[in-house]
């Protein structure tokens, strides 16, 4: 099981170096990796962390034509034809692979029904659950939008839309809205940015970054409810 947790940790600190032999190994089957990546992490509520914001930033590094330092330190693997990640296609391919992961998870919400409420399912975190559907009191269905950038949160708000009120009109608006925003943000600036060599050197640095800045929302507003209490 510490194994597992290493190698996982490892995926998500060094997900270009991943990526970037990923390509080489499997080619354009690599899209195919990506989409389900994105799609599960979105899709299925068992699966809130799985890396999102960095694997598409990384995509766009790779799609770039960036290699990433550290790769190969012996130059073996730099040396090997590349088959680079095509931005044109790894754009629309991944705003599906969310649009569908989102579908997917509002359809199992419906069909549960408020029932999630009063019951303890095993696979789905009852605290993340209640985290969720708080931001939709607070922020109403822009929560669609908002969650995207926040790990954890946006693989339960479509489940929590599906599961209230919120009808499929209203809820494919702002899941179409927050796809797009949020793949097209991260991919191209992973492709932008990615071949800065301060960036491209300090990857893991870049990435811990994307995550603290991904879960301060969620810091404050813990610090706001706790601070509101104590003054309660």
């Amino acid at each position: 099981m510490l194994d597992l947790l290493k190698n996982f940790l490892d995926i998500i600190l060094h997900i270009d170096i991943h990526l970037f032999k990923w390509v080489h190994d499997y080619h354009t089957w690599t899209y195919l990796i990506l989409f389900i990546i994105i799609f599960m992490e979105t899709g299925l509520v068992v699966t809130p962390f799985l890396p999102g914001d960095s694997l598409l930033f990384a995509a766009g590094m790779v799609a770039a034509g960036s290699i990433p330092a550290g790769a190969d330190p012996a130059g073996a693997m730099a040396a090997m034809p590349l088959h680079p990640l095509s931005i044109f296609i790894l754009i629309p391919l991944l705003i599906c692979a969310a649009f569908g992961g989102d579908n997917t998870n509002y359809v199992v919400g419906r069909l549960l029904g408020k029932t999630v409420y009063e019951k303890n399912y095993r696979l789905i975190r009852r605290e993340y659950l209640d985290k969720t559907h708080a931001f939709y009191e607070k922020h109403g269905g822009k929560t669609l939008i908002i969650a995207r950038f926040m790990p954890i949160i946006r693989t339960f708000a479509p489940f929590v839309a599906g599961v209230g009120t919120m009808s499929y009109f209203r809820f494919i608006s702002f899941s179409i809205v927050g796809n797009i925003l949020w793949v097209v943000s991260f991919s191209l600036a992973g492709f932008f940015f990615g071949n800065i060599p301060v960036v491209r050197n300090n990857f893991t640095i870049v990435i811990l970054g994307i995550i603290f800045i991904s879960l301060l929302p969620m810091v404050i507003a813990l610090i706001k409810k706790n601070l509101g209490k104590k003054a309660a």
